[in-house]
């Protein structure tokens, strides 16, 4: 693949930078901002593509195997992000595992001493075969289901239920989703077992 104004580090480029993990066929773009890269850790047959953020200074990030993290998405893991396998994220979406308290009981901001914060936390997890659609927010403590797919330019602000479409703001289940993927995923690892 022929790239201007960047390119994409392979695994060894990343096992080398301090990644906590690394699996095969990895590809992140060069642009991307990678913090706490002893906090992160990439499963096989992954690709995040140029100017996403992966903030896993305070917390982990994981990320299982066949992800694909499209351009611009940010993934805040102060309290940690967990990101199965068979993970779609479209572009320009974001993953809080902390968020700022904006009632006006308490100071805001990373400049601002803990003691007169009172964030929102808990760990965000996205479990297999989920597609996260194009500008979605995802706040903290936040479950997606296995098969769930939330529509673009949503908020999910409360955990999903499996196997169903959401969209809107908050996020609501509008209908179910097929679950014939679970039948190609069965024969791709077939084909990928060499005896």
């Amino acid at each position: 693949m022929k790239s201007y104004g960047g390119h994409y580090l392979l695994s060894t480029e990343l096992r080398q930078l301090g990644c906590r993990s690394v699996g095969e066929d990895v590809r992140i773009h060069s642009t991307c901002v990678l913090v706490g890269m002893e906090n992160l850790s990439i499963g096989s047959h992954v690709r995040v593509d140029p100017f996403c953020s992966l903030i896993a200074a305070a917390g982990s990030i994981i990320i299982g195997d066949y992800v694909h993290i499209s351009s611009q998405a940010l993934l805040f893991g102060s309290e940690g992000i967990e990101i199965s396998d068979f993970v779609n994220l479209s572009a320009g979406t974001r993953f809080y595992s902390r968020n700022e308290d904006y009632t006006g009981r308490t100071l805001t901001g990373p400049a601002i001493p803990e003691v007169y914060r009172k964030p929102e936390r808990g760990r965000v997890t996205v479990r297999r075969h989920v597609i996260v659609g194009s500008g979605s927010v995802v706040l903290p403590g936040v479950d997606i289901a296995e098969g769930s797919v939330v529509g673009a330019l949503s908020l999910v602000k409360s955990s999903l239920a499996p196997w169903g479409i959401y969209a809107g703001i908050p996020a609501r289940r509008l209908r179910d989703r097929e679950r014939a993927v679970l039948e190609f995923e069965q024969q791709l690892r077939a084909a990928e077992y060499k005896p």
